[in-house]
């Protein structure tokens, strides 16, 4: 079976080095948002769906909140319990968006950062419905990089379109104003963007590439060209051997439909 072919809950299990150290983590900034947004307040009951390595659970349990963390890959959910340790109200669980495992009506926020593009959205719905409070809400984040904001990020799509597995297919940029207004109740919708960005050297660069599911694994015939093209993108864009990874991180809250 070929990476891409994988189903969304193992495509990372051999990412799981790559991911911890070298995804984005989110602006503290969605905290006064949500609060604004849908009243988030430290006694709110978080179930963050797709937690994965911990990243947004972390923000939320920071704050106070108790988080479930809901994740179905044994990798991902072993990094997420490492990474969080130190929160004794992070619970970690082995489910997914549309069977969570959470009993009924309890929970104030379902959160999901970086993984709403792989959920089935009729079975995912029903399923927070059914873990949601009466007045409950739904967040949905995610880091889109900023593919024309610097000619570097512009060499780096075109070599993600060139070396990617199925890159186009998955794309965060593929969550459709469609897919949200099936989640979310219109009169209760709120948006915000927030900057992000990474500073990386190369080697930070090469494990941001290597995070991604849509990219080839060390073992792929072609992964030391890709590589040998993203040096080549790196040499001639770093300044004080660095580049910047610069993001919109959108945020979607509101309660379902």
């Amino acid at each position: 079976m070929t990476e891409h072919s994988q189903a969304p809950t193992s495509r990372f299990s051999s990412r799981v080095r790559s991911y911890v150290l070298y995804r984005p983590h989110y602006p503290t900034a969605i905290i006064p948002f949500l609060i604004d947004a849908c009243g988030l307040t430290p006694d709110s009951i978080v179930a963050d769906i797709g937690s994965g390595t911990g990243f947004l659970s972390e923000l939320f349990l920071e704050f106070g909140c108790a988080v479930d963390g809901v994740e179905p890959n044994l990798e991902m959910r072993e990094a997420g319990e490492s990474y969080l340790k130190r929160f004794t109200e992070f619970h970690s669980i082995d489910g997914t968006a549309e069977a969570t495992t959470l009993a009924s009506s309890s929970i104030d926020l379902v959160t999901a950062g970086q993984t709403f593009h792989w959920f089935n959205v009729p079975k995912s719905i029903a399923e927070f419905k059914r873990i949601l409070k009466s007045n409950g809400n739904v967040v949905i984040v995610w880091n889109e990089r900023l593919t024309e904001s610097s000619n570097f990020l512009r060499e780096y799509e075109a070599l993600l379109l060139k070396f990617g597995t199925d890159y186009t297919l998955i794309n965060h940029t593929h969550i459709q104003d469609s897919s949200l207004a099936e989640l979310y109740e219109p009169t209760t919708y709120r948006f915000a963007s927030f900057e992000n960005s990474q500073l990386v050297d190369f080697e930070g660069l090469r494990g941001r590439f290597d995070s991604s599911s849509y990219v080839p694994s060390p073992e792929a015939a072609n992964y030391s060209e890709a590589i040998e093209a993203l040096r080549d993108i790196f040499d001639r864009n770093a300044v004080d051997g660095k580049v910047a990874i610069e993001y919109a991180c959108k945020v979607h809250t509101g309660k379902l439909a």
